[in-house]
């Protein structure tokens, strides 16, 4: 079992690296028994000089491949303990760097692996491992030659004599093909084979031993001269005996000498290191002259005088950040050189944080630059120019803010109490300039002094209020009753012009101030996470470095960003300083909004635009402007929807004179007006869905008070007010195209027919009453069961009495009938919707189809009497044709 391991462990991982397996055992751990190894004992012949090697070999995780787990040179060997001298164990240690204790599986494995680990050791090491604890038959004298001879064993015998298995030869092989082929019977019976061979063997016994008493003289001979050759052989053994012993004096002290220098080299590659690492820390600690000189005493006023102290502050922040190893860092000198920086760094921090104290105080006392309210112009004081006095110490502050956060946040909260108080005032008297501006327009505007081109606007609302202006002057032509038109007048119209032109003009001054700033916060006091800030110390320190030898700083221009190309990150710090540097600025909106709300609801609507495309402008540019015009549109909503229930109350307490002919009812103008303002305003808005939602109320509630109007008017007929009302809704939705009305429009025609030809119908009544009862006789009869050609037979619906009834209907009597008829129409329809002649053509359609109807009933009843109506259609249509032109 054994030699089949060694075998395999030869083959697989000791022969493809010249490696040869001398000895093995088995071994395991107590108490692990199921989890042995092998201990292997190689010789590397490769290797100059030849080295032993210790393996620990274990099966791999499939359990199928042997792998080394441990390895040890032979040198490094120092004990082996055998645990017991006098009686057998299988327990031994092997002393390396620390003891490792095995349990063999035998004890006959493990002694003879002691006994090679002890030949090994005696042949190849000058330093040998003690044996303790271990039998004296292992331990052998390697170098008496007559031991070596007794056990036959050198170099390679160790080798060969630990092998149990050798391949054959080329020539063994052939020579044993050559055996086999002589014997036909070798491959069929092993047995005839084997006894085959006996006899030959004996046949060259017998003969050997014949040639050898045929030849005694000459065995004598060569006898002799063995033993002459054995004594020549101990002699030449004993002078290598003594050149082993010189050489092996000389390789000892080779190996001392060989260690000494590899000691020396380490040593110098470690002097050298330790140079290297001493100038690199050197280098990271020097703080140039100029530079210290700078931080001193250098002049924050000039831009020269800041990059220098720009720079020498980033060359600070690097020596005191430099990377070097923490053992270093305990180092005297290094720590006097770090503390001589954090003076240095205190002391021009303290130097820093006045200069910019004081700056900050005495922009937040100033009025700031002109407030841009002469000569019409409404406009929000301007902050560039001290934006840009302070933008240049943007790198200061983000070395303050590395290396000071106490002096940075102070400095923080000075600039925002200092510029709050001023923007506080600021936005107080821009928003009352406004308010101002919207009184003294809508007193000029009453009086019909408007001037609309006062403001300098965009042209985006000026085209918004000339729009609003021109289909608001539109529909007031279309009304007739001008004293209504509460939406469209030419003073409302230029009113709500100007607070158009204010309020957008209002919002994008305040939007471009917070912008603004928000901007420059955001640049002059990092308001970014602290590793980014950690990293753009470091690239502004690179940066200042690649500078230094530049005679003059650079310029710095500040140059805000337009709010579309701003796409930055806004954290929670940027929204907090923005609040506390304007304060009151959702409330002063909200007064400013509340106050237009008052002077017109229909501003409501402008405002719900305006602010919406506002809100959706400043969604990435920040947070803080986003929801403070956020929370105002919230506000205004809530305004457009109070300003519709109104609109609604109104309508529903609406009283028409009861006097009078009805018309068109005022709501219903009203909110012709307001869907042509409102279409204005909302065109290409994001909030149509808001004025869809007002529509479908008002058109609701429209409706109904048409309906309630129809049935209390004592004037005009029920048929008429509706006929006329709901023709005007439909007139008015079909011009709106609003997909969301559409089933309102639908209702709205379907009302307006049917009232118009309820109306005809009631009006046109019976025009031929006698001979209408005359053929609802005649048609009774036929449903009683009279056939139609047997009706003339009765007395009363003879021919004769036929006859009589027709002759009372002369042409001039319908005529004048007809004139009659139309004039009382012209009386009770109003002359704006034109539905006068629309009326007379459905009158004219009703009469002629009852014409049709008593032709068809006397040709059918009457069919040899030849009797007809005195007029046919031609005339009747021509009657209607002469009254209408008359007229």
């Amino acid at each position: 079992m054994m030699a089949n391991v060694k075998h395999q462990l030869q083959q697989e991982l000791f022969l493809p690296s010249d490696e040869r397996l001398i000895a093995m055992v088995q071994v395991f751990k107590v108490p692990r028994k199921r989890k042995h190894s092998y201990l292997c004992a190689v010789l590397n012949t490769s290797e100059t000089p030849v080295t032993a090697h210790l393996y620990q070999v274990k099966k791999g995780d499939r359990g199928d491949v042997h792998k080394k787990k441990l390895s040890w040179l032979l040198r490094d060997l120092r004990c082996v303990d055998g645990k017991s001298a006098e009686k057998e164990t299988t327990e031994f240690d092997l002393h390396f760097e620390k003891a490792y204790k095995w349990t063999a599986m035998k004890v006959e494995e493990k002694e003879n692996f002691i006994a090679n680990l002890w030949r090994l050791s005696q042949r190849f090491l000058i330093q040998k491992p003690d044996f303790v604890n271990v039998p004296d038959k292992l331990l052998e004298d390697v170098t008496d030659p007559k031991a070596l001879n007794q056990k036959s064993q050198s170099v390679d015998d160790l080798s060969i004599a630990g092998e149990d298995y050798q391949a054959l030869s080329a020539k063994e092989e052939s020579d044993l093909e050559l055996l086999m082929s002589e014997c036909h019977v070798a491959m069929s019976n092993a047995e005839l084979f084997a006894e085959q061979l006996s006899k030959q063997l004996s046949v060259l016994d017998g003969a050997n031993i014949h040639s050898i008493m045929g030849s005694e003289d000459q065995v004598l001979n060569l006898m002799r001269l063995l033993d002459e050759g054995i004594q020549e052989a101990e002699n030449i053994e004993d002078k290598l005996n003594s050149y082993d012993h010189i050489l092996a004096n000389v390789k000892e002290q080779m190996e001392v000498m060989r260690d000494k220098d590899t000691v020396v080299t380490q040593r110098n590659n470690n002097h050298q290191k330790l140079l290297e690492d001493m100038e690199r820390v050197v280098s990271r600690l020097d703080l140039d002259l100029k530079h210290m000189q700078a931080l001193m005493d250098g002049d924050l006023t000039t831009p020269n005088g800041i990059f220098e102290c720009t720079a020498a502050a980033q060359a600070l922040h690097g020596c005191m950040n430099a990377d070097i190893h923490p053992s270093m860092l305990k180092m005297r000198a290094v720590e006097d050189q770090q503390k001589r920086f954090k003076k240095l760094s205190t002391n021009f921090s303290k130097r820093l944080a006045h200069h910019l104290n004081n700056l900050f105080i005495h922009q937040g006392n100033e009025i700031g630059e002109t407030l841009g309210r002469i000569a019409g112009d409404l406009r929000m004081p301007q902050h560039g120019s001290a934006h840009k006095e302070l933008v240049i110490y943007a790198d200061l502050m983000l070395w303050l803010k590395s290396t000071d956060a106490m002096v940075f946040h102070g400095l923080s909260t000075v600039y925002t109490d200092s510029l709050s108080r001023l923007y506080v005032r600021e936005v107080q008297d821009f928003l009352e300039s406004a308010k101002q501006r919207l009184m003294s327009k809508e007193t000029k505007g009453k009086h019909g002094m408007l001037a609309p081109d006062t403001l300098k606007l965009s042209g985006s609302s000026t085209s918004l209020s000339k729009m609003v202006e021109s289909r608001g002057r539109s529909s007031s032509m279309q009304s007739v009753d001008s004293a209504h038109h509460t939406y469209g007048s030419e003073s409302d119209l230029a009113a709500r012009s100007v607070f158009d032109q204010v309020l957008e003009k209002v919002l994008s001054e305040l939007e471009r101030v917070c912008i603004a700033e928000q901007d420059f916060c955001f640049r002059f006091f990092h308001l970014i996470d602290n590793k980014s800030s950690h990293a753009n110390l470091e690239q502004a320190a690179k940066t200042a470095s690649a500078q230094e030898g530049a005679q003059e700083g650079p310029e710095v221009v500040w140059q805000p960003q337009p709010a579309a190309a701003i796409e930055r990150q806004i954290n929670d710090e940027v929204r907090a300083m923005m609040v506390e540097l304007f304060p009151t600025l959702e409330m002063e909106m909200e007064a400013f909004l509340t106050y237009a709300e008052r002077q017109d609801g229909m501003y409501t609507m402008y405002m719900l635009v305006r602010m919406s495309q506002h809100v959706i402008n400043n969604q990435h540019v920040g947070s803080f402007l986003g929801k403070t015009f956020g929370n105002c549109l919230i506000k205004v909503k809530r305004g457009f929807d109070k300003c519709i229930e109104a609109m609604l109350q109104g309508i529903r307490e609406v009283k028409v004179s009861k006097k009078n002919r009805c018309g068109i009812i005022s709501f219903v103008h009203q909110f012709e007006e307001f869907a042509n303002l409102a279409e204005a305003i909302f065109k290409g808005s994001d909030r149509r869905t808001d004025l869809n939602k007002a529509y479908s109320k008002l058109v609701h509630v429209l409706f109904e008070q048409i309906q309630k109007v129809a049935a209390e008017h004592q004037k005009t007929p029920r048929e008429v007010v509706l006929m006329e009302n709901f023709h005007k809704i439909f007139s008015i939705l079909s011009h709106l195209k609003n997909a969301g009305l559409e089933a309102d429009r639908k209702e709205a025609k379907q009302l307006y027919q049917e009232n118009m030809q309820a109306y005809t119908t009631n009006l046109l009544g019976r025009p031929l009453e006698k001979l209408h009862i005359f053929f609802e006789g005649v048609e009774a009869r036929v449903a009683a069961g009279v056939k139609r050609e047997e009706v003339g037979f009765q007395l009363a619906f003879s021919k004769t009495e036929l006859r009589k009834v027709i002759k009372e209907y002369p042409g001039k009597e319908v005529k004048k009938t007809l004139e009659h008829l139309y004039k009382k129409v012209e009386k009770q329809l109003c002359e704006e919707e034109n539905l006068l002649q629309v009326v007379w053509h459905e009158m004219q359609d009703v009469f002629i189809n009852q014409y049709k109807h008593y032709d068809d009933l006397m040709t059918k009843c009457y069919p040899d009497s030849q009797l007809s109506l005195e007029f046919t259609i031609d005339n009747v249509l021509q009657y209607f044709s002469d009254i209408a032109q008359s007229h």
